[in-house]
């Protein structure tokens, strides 16, 4: 089966995927917007599991259980934050997404969510950002058959229309 790229508005936390990915901090202990709306879902064992972990350096990715979400695994990965373009956040973005997307194949998922990284508080830009995701998830699905759906969840209508402006109107 051919993989699919689709995007939808809603909650991260409540997709029936295999895996959602969260846009963490590098401590990976929780934080803010999508980050602790995911620690809250998961519960407490999700912050055990991270504090094992021992942090994630920026455009890597870890994985953990998914705990009390609908979701088997919760795949952190860390954004850059935007400082304008001239110190590899496009590059360190596009990293976020390929890592995610490794660990998800090693650990057997066939359908994974993702947010906008990096474009709540790291400030990066939501086209750009879209750019980059889009290009990076589509140039790995052309060599890794493994998954099935990659859902890109949007929060708001803004967002939502510019990424399905960026995935071609799907």
């Amino acid at each position: 089966m051919a993989a699919r790229i689709i995007v939808v508005e809603g909650d991260i936390t409540q997709q029936a995927v295999d895996a959602i990915v969260n846009a963490a901090n590098a401590s990976l202990l929780g934080g803010g917007g999508v980050d602790g709306a995911i620690h809250r879902a998961a519960g407490p064992e999700l912050l055990a599991a991270c504090r094992a972990l021992g942090g994630c350096p920026t455009g890597e990715a870890r994985i953990t259980g998914g705990y009390r979400l609908p979701a088997r695994h919760v795949i952190h990965t860390v954004g850059p934050v935007w400082r304008g373009g001239g110190c590899g956040e496009d590059e360190l973005l596009a990293s976020c997404y390929r890592a995610s997307l490794g660990l998800a194949v090693q650990h057997q998922v066939r359908s994974i969510a993702f947010p906008a990284i990096s474009t709540g508080a790291y400030g990066f830009p939501i086209e750009r950002a879209a750019s980059i995701a889009v290009r990076t998830i589509r140039s790995f699905l052309d060599t890794h058959g493994e998954i099935d759906e990659v859902r890109l969840v949007c929060f708001g209508p803004e967002a939502t229309a510019i990424h399905r402006r960026e995935l071609g109107g799907a």
